[in-house]
Order: structure tokens, then C-alpha cells, then sequence
């Protein structure tokens, strides 16, 4: 996800710095000089997360945060000549993330805006199912069991994961190091023929009546199906 970021502030010097400093990051970054420009370009940059200083002309940042409300997709790290708990109380009701004082340095800045757009995709991620059923077979992802025709299957920790993936991107075809890394993990030293073998054993498992679940494309990887193909 390609995150944009606002900086306003009426001293164009930080804002600038502040900018330079993110870009070099790989932000997309926008500036504005008080508070009415921070609103108009909050509503045609769309940035997700927004710097801004809380004495600014027009509109003060503690006004901006009020006409914005406390929107879940907008994160907002207010700036602040006064280390005062009250302005920060403030701030933080009205819905800012964060709170820094001047002078900071630079790289704080950008470690905190870090911080705060791993916080917002996360929660902008779609929630884990608790299950996964295909056909007759239905795992309990936080159990962590397997259930086939009504019958509990027993698994491996990685048969299970292997499993899991495979069936929560139906037809996703995956190949065989897509596979040793989502499941064993980059610090795997073994080869992908590990993927093969608990393929196999899965399918064992399975049983005849349901091996059509996983199925093998040939000299890439492997899916999953509902139905057979």
C-alpha cells in the first residue's frame, strides 16, 4: 500500500524538511501553509495520514481535527512548540494519534509516521475467518483442527498451515517457493521437494473422495478447488 502523507504547517521550512524527509522514504507528500489548505487538500490528496501543527493561522490543527472528526481511515500526529499534557489531552481527544514537540528530530518524525501507517493497514486489513469450509471439510483456524465429513483429521502444525493457505485463496495458483515461505518461512534451509512430500501426505489424508481438492499445476505449484476441474 502506497501511503500519502500531508504536512501542514505555517513555517514552510519544517514543512519542507518534513516532506524531503518522507519522500526520501518513498511517501507521496503534500504540503500546506495553515489550517483551511490542510482541509481542502485532505479532501483532494486523500492522504492517509496526516503532520500537522498545531498553531497554524485560519484554522489552528486542534480545528482541523474537530472538522475532520475521528475518521478510522485518517491518522493524525500533531506538532507543537508547547510540551503542555493539557494541549496534548486535547489533541488526542479530538482524535490525533500522536503527539511531538519542537524542535524534534527528523527521524523520529518518520519513524512515528512509520508507525502509524502499520497501525492503519493493519487495521484496514479484512478480519481473519474464523473457519474455512470447502465442500465437507471445515478447519477451525484459531482451534486449529480439521473436520471431514464429519470426522476430526489429524494434521501436522504445517500440514494444517499449508492446508489453510491453499484453501483460503481458492484457485490461487502457488508455486512451490511461494509455498516455502508462507509456510516454512524465509529461513527455511530445506527445498521446495518439502512442499511435494506434505502435498502428498495431504492428499493421503484426504482420502480418494477429496483429492481433487489440491490439485497440481504442472511446473509451477499447486491450488485449490471447491469443485473438480
Amino acid at each position: 500500500m502506497e501511503f500519502k502523507i500531508l504536512v501542514a504547517d505555517d513555517e514552510q521550512s519544517i514543512a519542507q524538511a518534513i516532506a524531503y524527509a518522507l519522500r526520501r522514504e518513498g511517501f507521496m507528500v503534500e504540503t500546506a501553509a495553515d489550517g483551511e489548505e490542510a482541509l481542502e487538500k485532505t479532501e483532494t490528496f486523500q492522504p492517509q495520514v496526516l503532520v500537522l501543527d498545531v498553531m497554524m493561522p485560519k484554522l489552528t490543527g486542534f480545528d482541523v481535527c474537530r472538522k475532520l472528526g475521528n475518521r478510522s481511515d485518517l491518522g493524525v500526529i500533531l506538532l507543537t512548540v508547547k510540551n503542555d499534557i493539557v494541549d496534548k489531552l486535547i489533541g488526542l481527544e479530538l482524535g490525533a494519534d500522536d503527539y511531538m514537540t519542537k524542535p524534534f528530530d527528523m527521524r523520529e518524525v518518520v519513524a512515528r509516521v512509520k508507525a502509524l501507517c502499520r497501525r492503519l493497514e493493519k487495521n484496514a486489513a479484512p478480519p481473519v475467518p474464523a473457519a474455512i469450509s470447502v465442500g465437507r471439510l471445515t478447519l477451525q483456524l484459531e482451534q486449529r483442527t480439521a473436520v471431514l465429513d464429519g470426522q476430526a483429521l489429524t494434521l501436522t502444525p504445517k500440514e494444517f498451515d499449508l492446508l489453510a493457505l491453499l484453501l483460503s485463496h481458492l484457485k490461487r495458483v502457488y508455486t512451490r517457493e511461494e509455498l516455502l515461505d508462507q509456510v516454512w518461512g524465509l529461513d527455511y534451509d530445506g527445498g521446495t521437494r518439502t512442499v511435494d512430500i506434505h502435498i502428498q501426505r495431504l492428499r493421503a489424508k484426504l482420502g480418494s473422495h477429496h483429492q481433487h481438492l489440491l490439485q497440481t499445476v504442472y511446473g509451477i505449484g499447486y491450488k485449490a478447488v471447491g469443485e473438480p476441474e
